[in-house]
């Protein structure tokens, strides 16, 4: 079997299901039977919390999970790939070989796992959770693929662990070192307030601004000084203001270092993800079958966002970031979300969607016609952008 041939007696039934369907019984059955598994590597990675760069505990929890998992030694794990807190895993149906050439090498699908923390408040962001969805999701797929009767078709499970996404973009020193290339489809899920298949992460360019004082005598020689604090209450002043002239797409994020003027750019420019609506209607498809309510198409085109490195991932790659609910609304980056995303009540929702991303990687393999507007939508996408950027 080939990806993207729909499987035999797609659209007969079995006690009503199609064969696909009961695949994807399967990616989630894998899932729950590995939910102790899954829950400790997610308490293990929130427990101790690790700065970008830094997620050493954290790769460790990550390489051993994959390289325990059974049966034994069935993952292909790269502890340091590329960068020191990086790892890959691959998995690869044993005898399935594709024919030679591009056009019948495997179809390579990659889920992404994050585990970076914030400074003094943890896990803010939930990254232990994405962590567990990407192993999750990636185990359920490997789940089903096992379960067919006959040889599974030519499919590599790819898991990459990317590290430094609060501060650094570890995506982009990937995807610098080749990390994504020969991927065709990346899937990954952040946590949130509420369910979202996409939200427009906007793209960020961090720049860092000193102001530098000169010292004088307050009252005899005032004029002699030079006062940073001014400079810099004033730059606060005009951004505030600045502000009310913004386009809803546009955000400014300031941290006023009180010390002549220093301006220096950041290591990397985070740009914004590209949406793919076929992938992310296919993911509320299946979401929706688990219970997942999601907000309208117009929230999620016009609600909030942040940003992201795996924004740049989408200019290399096809690939969905849906956002989902952990039970608590508590807002991301505060010491409250990162209670939420250390609590019990998490797990339920966040393997929830684990099996949501399984369910649509499995439609990508065996559904020809998404796989190809997969494709078609990712490169519309790149020439929008190309138009856009070639008249600002």
């Amino acid at each position: 079997m080939r990806p993207g041939e729909e499987l035999p007696g797609e659209g007969g039934a079995c006690v009503g299901f199609s064969q696909l369907e009961l695949l994807k019984l399967s990616a989630a059955e894998r899932i729950d039977e590995a939910a102790e598994r899954l829950g400790a590597l997610s308490r293990a990675i929130w427990s101790e919390p690790e700065l970008a760069y830094e997620e050493h505990q954290a790769h460790g929890v990550l390489t051993r999970f994959f390289q325990q998992e059974p049966p034994a030694a069935s993952w292909t794990v790269q502890p340091h790939y590329q960068l020191a807190t990086a790892f890959r895993a691959e998995w690869e149906a044993p005898g399935v070989r594709a024919a030679p050439g591009a056009a019948g090498r495997p179809l390579h699908l990659g889920f992404l796992c994050e585990y970076d923390a914030l400074p003094g408040i943890g896990h803010a962001c939930g990254h232990n959770l994405i962590a567990e969805v990407g192993a999750a999701a990636a185990l359920g797929v490997k789940g089903a693929l096992e379960s067919l009767p006959g040889p599974p078709p030519p499919v590599k499970v790819i898991v990459l662990g990317t590290p430094a996404e609060e501060d650094g973009g570890g995506k982009i020193d990937l995807i610098e070192a080749g990390a994504f290339k020969n991927l065709d489809v990346v899937f990954m899920a952040h946590p949130s307030q509420e369910n979202a298949a996409y939200l427009p992460d906007v793209a960020e360019h961090d720049m860092t601004v000193k102001y530098y004082g000169k010292a004088s005598h307050a009252a005899a020689y005032p004029w002699e000084g030079v006062n940073a604090l001014d400079a810099a209450v004033l730059a606060y002043n005009n951004l505030s203001v600045l502000r009310q002239q913004m386009k809803p797409t546009w955000r400014v994020h300031d941290q006023a270092m009180v010390l002549l003027v220093e301006i220096k750019g950041g290591a990397h420019d985070y740009y914004n993800v590209l949406p793919n609506k076929s992938l992310w209607k296919a993911y509320m498809e299946n979401g929706k079958k688990l219970g997942i309510e999601f907000i309208s198409e117009d929230a999620m085109l016009n609600g909030p966002s942040g940003s992201t490195d795996f924004g740049n991932v989408t200019f290399v790659v096809p690939g969905i970031h849906p956002y989902f609910y952990i039970g608590s609304k508590a807002l991301n980056h505060t010491e409250q979300y990162t209670e939420a995303a250390g609590a019990q009540e998490a797990q339920f929702y966040t393997l929830r969607t684990a099996k949501a991303l399984a369910m649509t990687a499995l439609d990508v393999i065996f559904k020809p016609k998404l796989l190809e507007t997969i494709r078609e939508d990712f490169k519309l996408q790149l020439q929008e952008e190309e138009f856009l950027n070639s008249v600002e």
